[in-house]
């Protein structure tokens, strides 16, 4: 998935989930955070930030962070690129081979997944997950608490269980540095079991590390998943 121009900047401070304030050349910016998530352990005072010029759109922030460098590591941050960035590797036939997108945003219970896919005489629905946290080589999902990933994994299994067709949850780890998935379980025990008793009943898990450059974030291999 190619990115837009980025400008280099300083991570300065959070304000709120969605607020933040970044220094670019010498001047402090109101900046747009496109993740809900913690990210306490990357989005540290004075930390390295690539981010996308925002001062001609309608709105108060100036910028919008998609990018952070974790010591010699890349992260994306953006928790809304994961659809578009699995729908291109499909596309691409360079993972899940035998499907093909057909839709975006299909129902999934009372909400909606992410994408709808078709194979031989069945569709899929896949939920993505942006995951950017690793420790240890172990990439971990969520790095807060999220009801609403509880539900996804609840409305998956619902899914499988009535035999309405096939469904995935593809992890998306926006960082090359990652060699296995988890759930967060400490953060999360209830999205851990959730996820756990999906997988039991037939929903497929697959994560997938990331290529992160100054130009684009490209799948890079699927890892292995420790449930």
């Amino acid at each position: 998935m190619k990115l837009p121009h980025l400008v280099p900047g300083f991570f300065l401070q959070r304000m709120n989930r969605f607020l933040a304030t970044v220094e670019v050349e010498g001047k402090t910016h109101p900046t747009f955070v496109p993740n809900s998530g913690r990210m306490e352990e990357l989005l540290l005072e004075g930390v390295q930030v690539y981010l996308k010029d925002r001062r001609k759109l309608p709105g108060k922030t100036h910028y919008e962070l998609v990018l952070v460098k974790k010591e010699d590591t890349l992260v994306g941050l953006d928790s809304r690129m994961p659809p578009s960035i699995l729908e291109e590797a499909v596309l691409r036939g360079r993972v899940m081979p035998g499907l093909k997108p057909i839709g975006r945003e299909p129902s999934l219970g009372n909400g909606r997944a992410d994408l709808l896919l078709q194979g031989k005489g069945s569709q899929v629905w896949v939920e993505t997950k942006s995951v950017n946290l690793v420790e240890n080589k172990v990439a971990l999902f969520p790095d807060a608490p999220t009801i609403r990933g509880t539900k996804h994994m609840n409305a998956l299994r619902n899914l499988v269980e009535t035999r309405k067709g096939e469904a995935w949850v593809v992890f998306i780890i926006q960082r090359k540095d990652a060699e296995a998935f988890s759930p967060f379980t400490k953060r999360d025990p209830l999205f851990a079991q959730a996820l756990k008793e999906a997988y039991k009943r037939g929903v497929k898990v697959a994560a997938f590390r990331s290529l992160v450059t100054l130009k684009e974030i490209i799948l890079d291999r699927e890892v292995p998943v420790l449930l």
